[in-house]
């Protein structure tokens, strides 16, 4: 069975108890990616099980710090860890060629023997493939947002399921195509501003996706979860989570 866990789940401000939001989708045949990379996984990962090689790929929804600022210190201690596999890293262009600029900037290519990191730039389109392996089909979706940025639409192979994530989006119909019939979706909840969604406006993309259950994620932490399950309900009358950091989901 596939599992998504919560690594972190604030949004821009985090604080004791909630990383930025970034998160780890596991599959039955030996699948370990995270996406996003707001802070660094790597001590998480290694709670769970899986060491410096067993990491599979990196997405990147898009390049804004709190998305993106852990992945530096992560790559250096994956090389001081012995990782040798290459490292797939996902994303559109608008971020990977960034990517390419941090690592100029560490001097990476001084680094003895660092592993191979692959970028691979995605087509800023509606379903666009992203990964196919044993596990997932994995396809991504622009979203609305500052800058260009992707949700993701993952098909579990084993069992049929769908997981859809929002990203950082305000509402747009293609959110609501990338979430359609869902089993979960997790999505957004910062708020209702420019590039954003309130909890309310995630219930409203739920509801008109007819997704099976819907996950709070990268939400301002000073707001209590009850609050924003409460605010959500007025859209949507389907189970709802308000994501915690540990958490854990069986897909």
């Amino acid at each position: 069975m596939a599992r998504l866990t919560i690594l972190g789940s604030a949004a821009a401000v985090s604080d004791a108890t909630h990383d930025n939001t970034h998160l780890l989708l596991q599959g039955q045949h030996g699948s370990a990616i995270v996406i996003d990379c707001g802070a660094n996984p790597l001590h998480k990962l290694a709670q769970i099980g899986i060491g410096a090689d067993d990491l599979s790929a990196l997405i990147l929804t898009h390049f804004h710090p709190d998305h993106v600022s852990g992945l530096m210190i992560m790559l250096m201690q994956l090389w001081l860890k012995g990782r040798r596999n290459p490292l797939p890293i996902y994303g559109l262009h608008h971020c990977l060629q960034r990517v390419e600029l941090l690592m100029q900037a560490a001097l990476c290519d001084t680094w003895p023997e660092f592993f191979e990191v692959q970028l691979h730039p995605l087509p800023e389109r509606e379903d666009a493939l992203l990964l196919d392996n044993a596990d997932f089909r994995i396809t991504s979706w622009p979203t609305v947002h500052y800058v260009p940025t992707i949700g993701l639409r993952v098909t579990i192979k084993p069992n049929g399921r769908v997981f859809s994530y929002s990203a950082d989006t305000a509402p747009a119909p293609a959110v609501e195509r990338l979430a359609q019939g869902a089993d979960l979706l997790v999505h957004e909840a910062a708020g209702e501003t420019p590039g954003h969604s309130s909890a309310a406006q995630a219930g409203q993309t739920a509801t008109d996706a007819q997704a099976a259950r819907l996950v709070l994620i990268h939400y301002d932490t000073r707001r209590a979860p009850e609050d924003l399950i409460a605010e959500a309900r007025t859209t949507y009358s389907g189970p709802i989570d308000v994501a915690q950091d540990g958490a854990v989901y069986e897909l």
